[in-house]
């Protein structure tokens, strides 16, 4: 399998930069996600692991070998990788199997080999009943199978894939989510793998890199990047939160619009932005941290996501289903709070702070 080792990488468009000074080690085995919005840099970083784009600065190495340096450049067809687009791009013109075996037949292997190879891999991504198939016989989730298998069956690696799922509906993405990551468990190899999705970096990864603007925010696992966020574009981005700026002093932090108070021990003062994640509320009926009125109720099935106004402020509240049937809109709750974070407030309402 395979290292993947980026020291000091940037990358500038003229004089926009897009990536600024990356540096890290992706492990043998390991699952790493780039995640972030549009424009964010994370493709353009998947694009100089693959060779697509050479860096402006830094280099790439894979297995300890230089792939992109300082007069030093691998062409993408020589670096051993398998890539997966956000379009499946499979031959419309090929059935299954050819479209798979293309890249052997590329790299002109035997025939008994091929046969061989293509057909492990169709069992792997579970195709194998579908080899005679042409796409346009085929659901959204086949074809990017097809295009899985096609990228697998010449055993790179590495693996990357650039927002794959995209393309898919609901249900569909959710499936392939766990078919990849079973497959990559399968093999063990090292896959990155961009998106825009939190529920995918978080279902997925071993590893998520939480980029904006160009600049690495935080870097962790999955568990310690929600319960942890480094800054409030983290805690925004990754699930939902709501912040209420307050002031703190004297082991309390009174929430401005709200006129109450959260008990606080930490170690920031004055002005301050508190964030709390909907599931970390309770609603009860006796008293709680806070009282407010509930002014909006929408049943989801699962939860009843609830709007609580305190004075000028209005939180959001994810509270068990079978609540929507016991309270009543207008009137007055209370709420109780097992977890919050605080930051400090920089005097905007902008919570996408770049993180230098």
């Amino acid at each position: 399998m395979s290292v993947i080792t980026i020291r000091g990488v940037s990358k500038a468009f003229g004089k926009v930069v897009v990536l600024k000074e990356f540096t890290d080690e992706f492990q043998d085995g390991e699952f790493i996600t780039f995640l972030g919005p549009s424009g964010c840099g994370k493709t353009t970083m998947l694009r100089m692991i693959a060779g697509f784009e050479k860096p402006t600065s830094g280099e790439i190495l894979i297995d300890g070998k230089p792939v992109s340096a300082p007069g030093v450049f691998v062409p993408p067809e020589k670096r051993e990788i398998g890539m997966v687009f956000q379009s499946y791009a499979v031959w419309p013109h090929m059935n299954v199997f050819d479209n798979v075996a293309y890249p052997l037949k590329i790299k002109k292997m035997p025939k008994a080999e091929i046969q061989k190879k293509v057909t492990a891999i169709l069992e792997v991504v579970h195709l194998s009943q579908y080899a005679d198939r042409m796409p346009s016989q085929l659901s959204g989730g086949q074809q990017q199978r097809v295009a899985l298998g096609r990228a697998l069956v010449a055993e790179p690696k590495l693996l990357l894939l650039d927002e794959p799922l995209s393309n898919l509906d609901a249900k569909l993405r959710e499936s392939m989510r766990y078919e990849i990551k079973e497959i990559q468990r399968k093999l063990g190899i090292t896959v990155v793998y961009v998106t825009h999705d939190q529920v995918e970096a978080m279902t997925m990864s071993d590893r998520v890199f939480i980029i904006n603007r160009g600049v690495i925010q935080q870097m962790g696992s999955p568990i310690d990047i929600y319960r942890h966020p480094a800054n409030q574009f983290v805690a925004d981005f990754v699930g939902k939160v709501n912040f209420v700026k307050g002031t703190s002093a004297n082991g309390k932090i009174h929430l401005k619009g709200v006129d109450q108070w959260l008990d606080y021990d930490g170690p920031l003062s004055g002005d301050v932005v508190v964030a709390i994640r909907p599931e970390n509320m309770k609603l009860t009926e006796a008293e709680g941290h806070l009282k407010g009125t509930l002014s909006s109720m929408f049943y989801l099935g699962d939860v009843n996501d609830c709007q609580v106004s305190f004075g000028d402020v209005t939180l959001r509240v994810t509270a068990e289903s079978h609540t929507y049937d016991k309270l009543t809109q207008g009137s007055e709750v209370g709420v109780v709070i097992s977890d919050f974070l605080v930051y400090e407030d920089d005097g905007t309402d902008d919570y996408s702070k770049i993180l230098t």
